[in-house]
């Protein structure tokens, strides 16, 4: 093999050198090319109470752990020879338009993971196209989103609803949020207590954070949270005032186990938008709030953050699809970490799909471009299976584009 020098003209095509990134932040979102990547560099920079908060789930964690196995279990059917130079991720939901086949769930007490919380997520799902849910348990008001988001430039705000055992105060949230412009209304029905969250109470996860030696240890590494929660404003909730105590004994005193159909239709009446019932785990109880004359609903076990070992919200969607979806919208959350999740749920019958843990590792591992990468991840992931599956439209996504592999099911009686 004859050898020579390289020319210098020959090397120059071969050799280009990457501009340095000189924000650590852009470098680290930059690296993050799944969600499992943002979480391990929000594992990185949050306090173990506040980061277990929004990645634990209830009891044993067995709920959560099912759910994304039942995704991990999807096997793809793609299609061939199919025109997908183009690929359409739009939907109608709720009378309205979403760019992409998912929105942002509604999470509790969001500025304790970043200083940015709520805002970060609001704008950045404006930004998206996509709609942003604020949480009774949010950290910030029922106007400061509104404003962060507003209608007026196209922005979607649903408003999320625990009914406390308060109802005058109940209500007044649920007249602030019709005031403020959102236009759907999420009523969450699977919480008359809360859950057995044991990795909040081995850490004493308290709001404010309770300071033990354990958790300045755990501090020492991570100053910048720290700088961020107190040098901006003080935490403040979209519901409450104040509260000195666990998370576990705030739900438990705020929320009603009283609660029936006769509330909820109640409700109802009282809200001029949309009306979406989150937390459904039966077919029945589908069959049921369709007959009520609700606009969707969401599968959903809370993320497994209530009932341990509840039913796996994507094993139970044909069923409550065939039930129920040509009455209403159908949508899905828990245990969704991927576009390829969100594409196998579409696929399976879902009409809309919600993130939650998805978008707070991205906010926890650089707060609103954090958000914007998370996005940016499952957008990519959901128009990348698309493209692989043959389809160029939601509409086109069918049951025979996903085979659910047999790990989990009843034993024959």
């Amino acid at each position: 093999m004859k050898r020579q020098l390289p020319k210098r003209r020959d090397l120059a095509p071969l050799l280009t050198f990457k501009k340095p990134t000189l924000s650590p932040r852009e470098r680290r979102l930059a690296s993050a090319l799944t969600i499992e990547d943002l979480r391990r560099i929000a594992k990185r920079r949050t306090p173990k109470p506040a980061f277990d908060y929004t990645d634990g789930a209830a009891d044993g964690e067995v709920s959560l752990a099912r759910a994304r196995e039942a995704f991990a279990d999807v096997q793809f059917n793609p299609a061939i020879l199919r025109d997908v130079s183009h690929v359409d991720t739009s939907r109608e939901v709720l009378g309205a338009p979403s760019a992409l086949p998912f929105g942002i769930a509604p999470t509790g007490f969001t500025r304790m993971m970043q200083a940015e919380g709520e805002i970060a997520g609001a704008t950045a799902a404006g930004a998206a196209g996509i709609p942003f849910s604020l949480s009774t348990m949010g950290t910030t008001s029922i106007e400061d989103v509104a404003a962060a988001n507003p209608a007026s430039s196209g922005g979607r705000n649903w408003f999320q609803l625990y009914m406390w055992k308060d109802r005058d105060r109940s209500m007044a949230l649920v007249d602030r949020a019709a005031k403020a412009g959102y236009d759907t209304l999420l009523v969450t029905v699977d919480v008359p207590v809360a859950g057995a969250r044991l990795r909040d109470v081995r850490n004493g996860m308290t709001i404010p954070p309770t300071l033990t030696p354990r958790t300045v240890a755990n501090a020492i590494p991570r100053p910048a949270w720290w700088i961020n929660f107190l040098t901006t404003e003080p935490l403040a909730f979209a519901s409450l005032d104040s509260w000195s105590g666990t998370v576990a004994d705030l739900l438990d005193t705020m929320f009603d186990p009283t609660v029936t159909y006769e509330d909820l239709a109640w409700i109802r009446d009282q809200w001029p938008g949309k009306v979406s019932v989150k937390g459904v785990q039966t077919a029945a109880d589908a069959r049921r709030l369709a007959d009520a004359g609700v606009d969707a609903i969401v599968l959903s076990n809370h993320g497994g953050r209530q009932l341990d070992r509840a039913p796996i919200p994507f094993h139970l969607l044909p069923q409550v699809v065939k039930e129920v979806g040509s009455e209403l919208e159908v949508h899905l959350d828990t245990g969704i970490m991927s576009g390829q999740d969100i594409v196998a749920a579409v696929a399976h019958g879902a009409h809309f799909t919600l993130i939650g843990r998805a978008y707070l590792y991205g906010l926890m591992a650089g707060g609103r471009p954090g958000v914007d990468r998370a996005i940016e991840i499952l957008r990519g992931q959901v128009e990348r299976t698309m493209r692989l599956l043959g389809v160029s439209t939601l509409d086109e996504l069918e049951p025979g584009h996903v085979t659910q592999l047999a790990r989990l099911g009843p034993r024959p009686l």
